[in-house]
C-alpha cells in the first residue's frame, strides 16, 4: 500500500481511494472474480488492455501491483471527469460507465445524477459498493471510536530489476538468490506460470541481490516447459451458451473438464454463465500419419539418479546446468544444507526429466474461416512440419476460427 499512496500523490488523487482494492480484492494480488475480473483492482482483459495492461501466455500485468495501479489511477481519473464526483466515479468503477449512464438517462431533469440518486436505480452490488468503500474510511480513519484495533501495515519490500534473457522457473531463481520462492513469487506476480517468459524479461529481485543473480545466472539451467505449457496459446474462445457446463463443452471440443478449467483458472464445480468467453485447448492426437517421420522424442526419464564426483573449479550451479537440473534439487537429494562443494565429494544428480528447448522465433496467428494448417504455414512461408512441430499439432489434429496458433516471424 505504500507504493500505491506514492502514485495516487504524485497523480493528484485521492489517497482515500488507495482502500478501494480491499472491497476489491482484499488486496490479493491473484484475485479471480466470477465475472473473470483479476488482479488488485479487478480488472477485465478489455478494460486492462485499454489502460495498457498486456496479457500473453507468460505474463497477465492485471496482477502487478505497480503496473495495475497506474491504470486504475488512469480508469478513475477518465470516470471523474465523466461524471463529476467521486461516488457516482466509483460506481461506475464496478459496474461499468455505462450502466451508469443508462440509469442517468432516465433520470429526471431537476436531479443531480449524484450517486445518492441512482442509489435505488443501479444494481445490488453496486448500490452497496460504495458505502461499503465509505465504511471502511470511518474505520480506517479512527478505529478505537468502532471497537477496532488495527495491525501495523507490513513492510514495503524494497527490490530492483534484473534483465533476464532465457527462460528459468521462479523456484530456481529462488534457490540461487537464497530468497522465499513465495517472496520472488510476489514480487513477479505477474508471471502466470511461475517462470520467465521465453525472451528478455525485466525480474524483480529484493534489494541487494541483483548483483548475486547477475553473477550466477549464466549456470543456472534453463527451462524447457512441457509442449503443453510451451504451446498455451493453441486454445479455442468459446462463448458460453445458456445451459452449457465444462463437461458438456469438454465434449463438444473432445477435450477434458480439467484442461478447460487449467486453462481458465477454474474452481472445482464452477459455474458458467452464458456469455462468457472461455478457453478451450486445442485436442491434439497422436496418430502418427503414414510417410511421417515420428516426433524427436523427449531426452527420456533415468530410472535411477547418477553419481557425480566433484572435480576443481565445480559449483553445485554449475553441475546442475550439465545434467538439466536445479542446485536446489541436487542439495536436496544429497540433503545438503548450503552450495558449498569439496573436490573429490560424490553427489547424486537427479535424472534429466527434459530435453533442451529449441529457439524458434515465433508470433501468435488468430486462424480465419476456412483456413487449413498447410493454408497458414505456406502463408507464412513454413514447412507444414515445422508448423505442427511448433504447436504440437499432429496432421490428423483439428484447427477451428479463433484458435491462436503459433507461426514463424520474418
Amino acid at each position: 500500500r505504500p507504493a500505491m499512496l506514492r502514485a495516487f500523490k504524485e497523480a493528484g488523487m485521492p489517497q482515500e481511494l488507495t482502500w478501494l482494492p480491499l472491497i476489491e480484492s482484499g488486496y490479493k494480488v491473484r484475485a479471480l472474480s466470477r465475472a473473470r475480473a483479476l488482479g488488485l483492482w479487478q480488472f477485465i482483459a478489455s478494460t486492462g488492455y485499454r489502460y495498457g495492461l498486456k496479457r500473453d501466455q507468460w505474463i497477465d500485468e492485471r496482477m502487478d501491483p505497480d503496473k495495475s495501479t497506474v491504470a486504475a489511477i488512469a480508469y478513475l481519473k477518465e470516470l471523474h471527469q465523466m461524471f463529476g464526483d467521486w461516488t457516482t466515479a466509483l460506481a461506475g468503477y464496478n459496474c461499468g460507465e455505462w450502466a451508469v449512464m443508462n440509469r442517468i438517462k432516465t433520470q429526471k431533469i431537476n436531479y443531480l445524477d449524484n450517486f445518492w440518486d441512482l442509489y435505488v436505480k443501479l444494481p445490488h452490488e453496486t448500490a452497496a459498493y460504495v458505502p461499503r468503500l465509505l465504511a471502511v474510511l470511518h474505520i480506517v480513519n479512527d478505529p478505537k471510536a468502532h471497537g477496532m484495533a488495527l495491525p501495523p501495515l507490513d513492510p514495503e519490500i524494497q527490490a530492483e530489476e534484473v534483465m533476464i534473457n532465457k527462460q528459468l522457473q521462479i523456484k530456481t531463481l529462488a534457490g540461487a538468490l537464497n530468497v522465499d520462492d513465495d517472496l520472488l513469487g510476489e514480487l513477479n506476480a505477474e508471471l502466470r506460470l511461475n517462470m520467465t517468459p521465453d525472451g528478455p524479461y525485466p525480474l524483480k529481485v529484493p534489494e541487494g541481490k541483483g548483483q548475486i543473480l547477475l553473477a550466477k545466472v549464466s549456470d543456472l539451467p534453463a527451462y524447457c516447459p512441457p509442449a503443453g505449457v510451451a504451446f498455451s496459446s493453441g486454445y479455442i474462445v468459446h462463448k458460453v451458451r445458456k445451459g452449457e457446463t465444462i463437461a458438456s463443452i469438454s465434449r463438444k471440443y473432445r477435450t477434458s473438464p480439467e484442461a478447460i478449467m487449467d486453462a481458465n483458472d477454474f474452481k472445482k464445480n464452477e459455474k458458467l454463465a452464458a456469455g462468457w468467453r472461455i478457453k478451450v485447448p486445442a485436442k491434439t492426437r497422436t496418430v502418427q500419419a503414414k510417410g511421417t517421420k515420428a516426433p524427436a522424442p523427449v531426452a527420456a526419464k533415468e530410472d535411477k539418479p547418477v553419481k557425480y564426483a566433484v572435480k576443481k573449479g565445480d559449483s553445485i550451479y554449475q553441475i546442475a546446468s550439465r545434467n538439466n537440473t536445479t542446485a536446489k534439487e541436487i542439495q536436496n537429494l544429497n540433503r545438503l544444507n548450503s552450495t558449498n562443494l569439496h573436490i573429490g565429494q560424490v553427489l547424486l544428480i537427479p535424472p534429466s526429466q527434459v530435453a533442451a528447448c529449441a529457439v524458434v522465433p515465433t508470433k501468435n496467428y488468430t486462424v480465419k474461416g476456412g483456413e487449413t494448417p498447410f493454408m497458414i504455414a505456406k502463408k507464412h512461408e513454413m514447412e507444414l512440419g515445422a508448423f505442427l512441430k511448433i504447436n504440437n499439432l499432429t496432421p490428423h489434429s483439428t484447427i477451428f476460427p479463433g484458435q491462436t496458433v503459433l507461426v514463424k516471424t520474418n
